[in-house]
């Protein structure tokens, strides 16, 4: 019998012992013997759940439980995940997760302490949700280098693009609307900032290049200032606008970076929509792949746990290595980054403006849509984040400014 102990009965944690009473049966048959929950830690009292016989409130039962084979950590936030989870590691326990902020915070110290210990410290849920990508980087395409990765890492901000797009509604409108559904937190800045798929797109990062990879270090923006009109833009070029964590191998270095992108029909992940995510792998031998899937959610986040419990059982005294050091990784220069941009200016009527635009910009793709008006809108060719910004910085009411993939 392996003994599992889950730290935090809230969303995930629920579903966790949901998912494994559920399917019973064939997960303890995959994993080639019986699971059993013995603990759960929680601060609060669930009076009516069969949890509560359970239910403890003192991390250090667990830890000094040596039945305990397996913890689960689903607590969210840095502390005190960290240390029990390090804590769990060194008193000879492996550790399966879905805290996105530890992991890309301490995931290289909590990898190197669990292979020293002949352990695990799995994390699939940590990034997708459900969607299994953690763990094809680690062991399916390891034949490939992998020169791109660039997804749609958070359900809540994708629901709300989608239904900008689909709806022509304000931003301030459809995030009520996703908090009332409960797709989107009382408090949203995580995710409407950008902040979560930041470290989603470090986590996926350090994965790819084997070295730690900072997510304070990857220029980041959110959507709060993407509008209705930037919408019938992209409309009027068959294009949509979503927020994408992406990391490109150019010239032999790797550059990160979050923010709203207008992606054209041909892009991989013009079709992911709503609360979905969609996760495009390219590698010089593979070529593309796409990882697509619910992001979030009680069960299908649950269920990646789970699919790592039952690999934690199944190498029970043996590491699954990942190759994920400690030693940072240099990323490129955010402001060396080539990117295209859309703007949206104030139309000043003057031909001043126009050839200001060209000076500063060379050749541009003008847009236009005819109900809105006192605007000039433009496509720029494919210019240095550095150069463009000291470029638009000399030009005064810019309503808007997307990078462009089409």
């Amino acid at each position: 019998m392996a003994n599992i102990a889950v730290l935090g009965y809230g969303t995930v944690g629920s579903g966790v012992v949901e998912v494994l009473r559920t399917n019973r049966e064939s997960i303890n048959k995959r994993a080639g013997d019986e699971i059993h929950v013995k603990y759960v830690l929680d601060l609060r009292e669930f009076e009516g759940d069969p949890v509560q016989e359970i239910l403890v409130h003192d991390f250090n039962i667990i830890l000094q439980d040596p039945e305990v084979d397996i913890v689960v950590e689903v607590m969210g936030g840095v502390e005190p995940a960290y240390t029990f989870t390090k804590e769990a590691l060194l008193a000879g326990k492996s550790v399966c997760t879905s805290n996105k902020e530890l992991v890309a915070k301490h995931g290289a110290e909590l990898l190197a302490i669990a292979k020293e210990k002949h352990l695990n410290y799995l994390f699939e849920a940590s990034v997708g949700g459900g969607i299994p990508i953690i763990r094809p980087l680690n062991s399916s395409l390891t034949a490939d280098e992998i020169t791109e990765i660039t997804g749609i890492l958070n359900g809540t901000t994708n629901y709300i693009l989608t239904e900008m797009a689909e709806k022509g509604a304000a931003f301030e409108d459809v995030l009520k609307d996703a908090q009332d559904k409960g797709y989107a937190e009382r408090n949203p800045e995580a995710d409407v900032e950008g902040y979560d798929a930041c470290r989603k797109i470090a986590i996926l990062t350090s994965l790819v290049v084997g070295e730690q990879v900072d997510y304070e270090k990857i220029h980041t923006e959110g959507i709060t200032k993407i509008t209705e009109k930037d919408f019938q833009y992209a409309k009027a070029l068959k294009a949509s606008i979503k927020l994408l964590g992406t990391s490109k191998k150019i010239d032999g270095t790797f550059y990160s970076m979050v923010a709203p992108v207008m992606i054209g029909e041909q892009h991989p992940l013009i079709s992911v929509n709503g609360v979905f995510n969609g996760i495009f792998v390219h590698g010089n031998v593979l070529d593309d792949v796409m990882f697509y899937g619910r992001g979030a959610g009680k069960l299908p986040t649950a269920s990646a746990v789970v699919s790592d419990v039952v690999d934690a059982v199944k190498h029970k005294g043996c590491n699954i290595m990942t190759i994920w050091d400690e030693r940072k990784n240099n990323l490129g220069k955010y402001e060396d980054l080539p990117n295209r941009f859309f703007v949206r200016i104030k139309d000043q009527n003057t031909q001043d403006l126009l050839s200001g635009i060209q000076e500063a910009f060379g050749e541009v793709s003008y847009v236009k849509v005819p109900e809105i008006t006192g605007e000039l809108a433009f496509l720029t060719k494919e210019l240095r984040e550095g150069d463009f910004a000291e470029k638009i910085a000399g030009f005064d009411d810019v309503y808007s400014v997307i990078r462009v993939d089409f």
